[in-house]
């Protein structure tokens, strides 16, 4: 049975810590989904992690809806959360609405997330919420703002820095968020905010006290190649065995050893 914002929401009303994977096809989705992840998110990281781009500005939304589709497909029960792209919603509350619908309409997702707070994310979450279109949204280090951080710095060092995202929380919250993701800040921010705010929290890079995680699925498989984030734990070294079998079969078939007559036709 498939599970519900309200669903999630009683997560951390029983204080039961959870979980979000990030997903971009349908064997992926199917996997994961039978692994028992509640939370499959179709994440503009696809951009970097599945399209080889150097960060997720050139994902559109064209993108996006094809890889919902592609995780619905492969998990038709599953809660899939559908990321709004860099420009699918910065040039107005509308433009937001109608690419936020695309990616349930066309797409098959059950929610959608976006980045930010100030007033016009809230009025946009406020206006989703309205419209029927679940929303999470995303404090901290927001990677479409890469450009204006100049990289990927931790986020709420400062006490002014702090004090905005935990206000950003509560106005998200007070919008109609059903959850937010707390992406590379303090520890000690990432509690506060959990504390403060009656919708769970999803940390990324932020300390064991927010109320779920997620990861990158290319990052805790360990398939992403070279150095990952501090926060990655590599739960496999599928990369490594990847490589192994690619090198297997091309030494069986320059050796003749494959393929034998159990994989030959008569």
């Amino acid at each position: 049975m498939a599970i519900t914002v309200r669903d999630i929401r009683a997560f951390k009303e029983r204080g039961e810590k959870f979980v979000m994977l990030t997903c971009y096809d349908a064997p992926s989705a199917r996997i994961l989904h039978d692994a028992g992840i509640p939370i499959l998110f179709v994440g503009d990281t696809l951009g970097m992690v599945v399209l080889g781009h150097s960060s997720t500005i050139p994902v559109t939304i064209d993108v996006m809806v094809h890889h919902v589709q592609a995780v619905r497909r492969g998990a038709p029960d599953a809660f899939v959360l559908g990321d709004m792209p860099f420009m699918s919603y910065q040039t107005s509350v509308e433009e937001g609405i109608r690419n936020a619908g695309r990616l349930l309409q066309e797409g098959g997702a059950n929610a959608v997330k976006l980045e930010g707070g100030g007033p016009f994310v809230t009025e946009l979450v406020h206006r989703l919420a309205g419209a029927g279109i679940p929303v999470m949204g995303h404090l901290g280090l927001t990677p479409q703002s890469v450009n204006q951080f100049g990289g990927y710095p931790v986020q709420g060092r400062d006490a002014e820095g702090a004090q905005r995202i935990l206000q950003d929380a509560k106005d998200l919250e007070a919008a109609g968020t059903f959850a937010i993701v707390l992406e590379t800040v303090p520890q000690s921010l990432a509690g506060e905010i959990t504390r403060a705010v009656s919708v769970p929290t999803i940390g990324i890079g932020a300390g064991p006290d927010t109320d779920g995680q997620v990861l990158v699925f290319h990052d805790f498989l360990g398939i992403t190649p070279g150095r990952v984030p501090r926060f990655v734990k590599r739960y496999a070294e599928i990369g490594d065995g990847i490589g192994r079998a690619a090198r297997e079969f091309a030494e069986e078939v320059a050796n003749g050893a494959y393929p034998g007559p159990e994989h030959s036709y008569d």
